[in-house]
């Protein structure tokens, strides 16, 4: 990485990990303040610039795009990007950068990515601040693209299902995966832009639009979004977590403290499941927000986030030293 000219950047730039793949890493803050590191959700979306606004200018911040996503290299790739690449990547990092323990925080697939990081390097983990929180499973992804969508957008739901044949619309998710991992490169668009448009309208209370339009869906003119595809590779491998589920090996979060932010009407990754692994972790607390939704630019979701990172920041400083 090399020195980052601009408004509280550090250093900017590719890191080699290993298998050929280069992951793009921001630092910047404070270098003698708590270190925090960023996950970004997806998979596959990247970090944005602005998200350096949720946290206090006195913390040294770690952001990364993970393998294949954002301006890591090679783009889009899948070859050799799974949970554990990821979670070895983080501690790649750490160690280039000299950091002890760092608090770590993330939103959706980044809240999944931090739980698997700090149940497998508990030690490293400072504390957790995670949004919406998401723990990887298939049942969580069947609530979130077919269950609250029939329930609470049904014309959503039967967009949704009829770009399938019937006969594969009782078992509708690994069908669309196929489809966006496919070799028919015009069906491939269809189904990750559908993929896409339908978690963009889950995402918050009240969408712009509520319906999947098909001529969006087959425009070749529109720019293809990365996150179906290394979602659809991630969520058709089980997020790469089948021989370490999170919620079964929540035992190893004891002693790390953490604060789960939860919208109330969050479609994607409702409050049962924060409540659930709350109830397995009592060094976590949930703080709801109200009148919002999955997204994080939603309702009062960043302000509630801010401050638990605040929050967070100040107890690592007033705590104890560990050796």
């Amino acid at each position: 990485m090399k020195p980052a000219p601009g408004p509280g950047l550090l250093s900017a730039g590719h890191v080699p990990v290993g298998e050929g793949h280069d992951i793009y890493v921001e630092t910047s803050g404070d270098p003698g303040g708590v270190p925090v590191v960023f996950l970004h959700g997806g998979p596959g979306s990247g970090f944005r610039a602005e998200q350096r606004r949720l946290f206090p200018p006195d913390a040294f911040l770690v952001m990364f795009d993970q393998r294949g996503a954002g301006q890591s290299r090679p783009a889009r790739s899948r070859i050799d990007n799974t949970t554990v690449h990821l979670i070895a990547d983080m501690e790649h990092l750490r160690d280039r950068l000299g950091i002890r323990r760092w608090i770590v925080t993330g939103g959706s697939w980044g809240a999944t990515l931090a739980l698997a990081y700090a149940e497998r390097h508990a030690e490293r983990v400072a504390g957790l601040v995670l949004r919406s929180v998401f723990l990887g499973t298939r049942q969580e992804l069947d609530t979130a693209f077919l269950h609250n969508p029939a329930l609470f957008h049904p014309d959503l739901h039967r967009d949704f299902l009829a770009l399938l044949p019937p006969s594969e619309r009782g078992d509708p998710l690994p069908a669309y995966w196929a489809r966006i991992l496919g070799p028919d490169m015009a069906e491939s668009r269809r189904f990750a832009h559908a993929w896409h448009d339908t978690e963009r309208i889950l995402s918050v209370i009240a969408p712009a639009q509520a319906r999947l339009d098909p001529a969006a869906l087959n425009d070749p003119a529109r720019p293809l979004p990365a996150t179906p595809f290394m979602e659809a590779h991630y969520f058709s491998h089980g997020c790469f977590l089948d021989h370490r589920p999170l919620l079964e090996n929540a035992a190893a979060l004891h002693g790390i403290p953490g604060i789960l932010i939860q919208a109330r009407h969050d479609l994607l990754c409702p409050p049962a499941t924060s409540h659930a692994l709350a109830a397995r972790w009592p060094d976590a607390e949930i703080r709801h927000v109200e009148q919002a939704g999955h997204s994080v630019s939603d309702g009062a979701t960043a302000e509630a986030l801010k401050a638990a990172i605040r929050d967070m920041s100040a107890r690592i400083v007033t705590a104890p030293a560990v050796p």
